[in-house]
């Protein structure tokens, strides 16, 4: 009997069909789905709840459960951080942030091994595109982390897509896993609690509302004007500022939601009170809120991080305007596990 893949691959009523499809009972997909999903086993013929019938095709190995495997687990000096390298079946290796905020824990999770975007002052862009990930290989980061949660007896409250790569330009497997994620049977992450980031992939984003996608949208801005955009993000020459713009303004009505907009604040180049009045234009009439982040050093990258007056003074002025800001914390500096500081490499001491 050959395999059928990874069960991680499979939404729930996939993983009932192919149940079927070998002759048992569908009752069974839920105490199978409840041990991958709800209690992250790593040893489904361990699993004593079976019944017969399902210890019997968990033997005959159709499906088998790819656990990947933890090369690096870093914890950072302020005690809120935990990154994770783990490598796929493959030998890829990806990385994966575990986060701890007052009453709840979220992780930041990988969508591609690199990133085809580019951005200049980002450590995956830097490093380029290797491949896409399956659903079943962004599902494995989340179990990972209810794993290392689970001596606290805590589990992730949220999850964003914030890892390495790009999530809309995996459209179909980020779909399918936030799919399993969210269902109520298993890791039960609610959609509110997710949020997708993107570089600007404007088709992505259409797409989101066609669909009515349930979960939050952020988007990596990073320039208000198209000369300032493109400058560090070169994706900006495929899906220009202004078309990228008229796309969140298009998903805000039809989601009737507001976009987070993320925006990475680098000195001297995007940090000016008058950068920031002309993102109080650009944004006009969107429902938004705005994140500032402090660049992360990375080794591809010569910029240094906003001074924090220059910081306060920025969001001072989109406040005052109407745009509700926040100063994002800086989180996993140390270990490299900030926004944009993720390359998949295990630390050397």
């Amino acid at each position: 009997m050959n395999t059928i893949g990874n069960i991680l691959d499979l939404p729930f009523s996939s993983l009932e069909r192919a149940l079927v499809a070998d002759g048992l009972r569908p009752v069974h997909t839920k105490a199978l789905w409840g041990a991958v999903h709800r209690e992250a086993t790593t040893e489904l013929d361990q699993c004593d709840e079976f019944l017969p019938p399902l210890r019997r095709w968990v033997a005959d190995g159709r499906l088998r459960l790819e656990i990947p495997a933890v090369a690096a687990d870093t914890a950072s000096a302020d005690g809120f951080t935990r990154k994770f390298l783990l490598t796929l079946d493959d030998g890829q290796t990806i990385e994966t942030v575990l986060m701890r905020f007052s009453g709840r824990h979220t992780a930041c999770v990988s969508t591609q091994a690199g990133c085809a975007m580019g951005c200049v002052f980002c450590a995956t862009g830097q490093m380029g595109f290797v491949r896409h990930l399956r659903p079943g290989e962004i599902v494995a980061q989340v179990l990972h982390a209810n794993r290392a949660l689970a001596a606290s007896g805590a589990r992730l409250r949220n999850l964003v897509l914030m890892g390495m790569g790009e999530p809309l330009h995996n459209y179909d497997s980020v779909m399918t896993a936030l799919e399993i994620i969210s269902d109520t049977g298993g890791i039960n992450i609610g959609p509110s609690r997710i949020s997708i980031s993107t570089v600007g992939v404007v088709p992505g984003i259409l797409r989101l509302a066609e669909e009515r996608r349930p979960y939050g949208l952020a988007v990596s801005l990073h320039g208000a004007s198209e000369e300032e955009r493109s400058a560090l993000v070169p994706a900006s020459k495929r899906w220009p500022l202004a078309e990228l713009i008229a796309a969140c303004r298009h998903y805000c009505e039809v989601m009737d939601a507001k976009i987070f907009f993320e925006w990475t604040l680098i000195a001297g180049k995007n940090d000016s009170v008058e950068t920031a009045r002309r993102l109080v234009g650009l944004l006009a009439g969107i429902r938004s809120h705005v994140n500032l982040i402090p660049l992360n050093p990375t080794q591809g990258f010569g910029g240094t991080a906003t001074a924090a007056q220059a910081a306060r003074e920025f969001s001072h002025t989109l406040q005052e305007a109407g745009i509700p800001s926040t100063i994002r914390q800086r989180r996993g500096i140390d270990v490299a596990a900030g926004c944009g500081q993720l390359r998949a490499e295990r630390r050397r001491n």
